[in-house]
């Protein structure tokens, strides 16, 4: 299940909840108990340092990545991609 970040109107206090994508924009009950209401976020990340200067200056071959395990569901390096 995803994590969204939700906003407090109110006083702007961020949250973070983890919801089925299906309910990302469903009310939420302030976890407070203040009665608040809360809108969801844009949520952005970002990389920085030596990660990100690798990742900008390697693209991946063909399009495939691999970590720790690949997407095909097997260990890194053994699908021959």
């Amino acid at each position: 299940m995803p994590i969204y970040e939700y906003e407090a109107i109110e006083d702007g206090e961020v949250i973070e909840m983890m919801r089925s994508m299906k309910d990302a924009d469903a009310p939420l009950a302030d976890p407070a108990g203040k009665g608040r209401t809360f809108r969801r976020k844009m949520s952005v990340f970002g990389v920085s340092g030596a990660a990100a200067a690798g990742a900008a200056s390697a693209p991946a071959p063909s399009g495939h990545v691999h970590s720790s395990g690949c997407g095909c569901g097997r260990p890194m390096g053994s699908c021959g991609l």
